[in-house]
């Protein structure tokens, strides 16, 4: 029998505190420890965070790659060391850029590249955290890493300040992404806002406040994204119990459901087999 609740929560991270803070806050909320996130938001950002509640906290790894779409604000001519507005102002040029310029640089933005981490970011190098080594003022740089740049829209400009959205594979940083955009029209720049609207087809529309969270969508919404295998109740009974199965001729990881919708867990095809990667077991 379920000991407390479960399930996937999503919640609408403010400004100014961690993402383990709003997971400390939906603990107090639900009365349990066990909450996990999907992806971070640093401090400075607000907007939507998948957290997983009960055994939906094994569930979201598969939600860690998920696009994401982003609405902020970047400022022109002006360069700090974190490359937001938390940072040190490390440079001004002026601006010469008109909104055309703007849009036109932000096109050039779209599609795939290799993007290096942010000195002030959580990336770790030799076991050390980028931003720790930056505090110190010690030179460590992180291996650039690919990304995808879906879209990114300007929908304002005031000659200083560019209004955008974004939509970008996981793992990329938007503050990078708004540096490009200030060295790709000669006068730097920097994140002064970003608000995280969606995550794959999740909504921030659907959030909830960290402190009164509500309840959370069930274990099958972490998988909806994935394809789907339906078994009988004879493969149902082995699959609870983490047996391998015949393959189902899907690319990737796959949700494995049993009679009555019942979700057991997540299956991948490894050549002649197909084995476990989460079994949730009995409820």
């Amino acid at each position: 029998m379920n000991a407390g609740p479960e399930g996937l929560l999503l919640v609408n991270k403010p400004e100014g505190v961690t993402s383990h803070d709003v997971v400390d806050s939906v603990r107090r909320a639900l009365g349990t420890r066990k909450v996990g996130h999907a992806g971070t938001l640093d401090p400075m950002a607000t907007g939507l965070l998948l957290l997983g509640v009960g055994r939906a906290t094994r569930l979201l790894r598969f939600l860690s790659e998920l696009d994401k779409t982003y609405e902020g604000t970047a400022r022109l001519g002006e360069e700090t060391d974190t490359l937001d507005a938390e940072g040190a102002l490390v440079r001004t040029a002026p601006v010469a850029a008109e909104r055309c310029d703007v849009e036109r640089a932000a096109r050039a933005l779209v599609g795939e590249s290799m993007q290096r981490p942010p000195a002030y970011s959580a990336v770790k190098v030799g076991g050390k955290k980028l931003y720790e080594a930056a505090r110190r003022g010690e030179a460590v740089e992180a291996e650039a890493r690919p990304i995808r740049i879906e879209a990114f829209n300007v929908f304002g400009f005031d000659g200083r300040d560019v209004e955008f959205r974004v939509t970008c594979s996981s793992g990329t940083y938007v503050r990078a992404l708004v540096a490009d955009l200030g060295s790709t029209l000669g006068c730097g720049a920097y994140l002064v806002r970003l608000v995280r609207t969606s995550i794959g087809e999740f909504a921030l529309a659907g959030a909830g406040r960290p402190e009164a969270p509500g309840d959370p969508l069930p274990l099958e919404a972490a998988v909806a994204h994935l394809p789907r295998l339906d078994i009988d109740q004879e493969e149902a009974v082995a699959a609870s119990h983490g047996r391998i199965l015949g393959p189902a001729g899907i690319a990737g990881p796959y949700g494995v459901f049993g009679p009555g919708d019942r979700l057991i867990g997540v299956y991948r095809d490894r050549g002649a087999h197909a084995r476990p990667l989460v079994i949730l077991g009995p409820a």
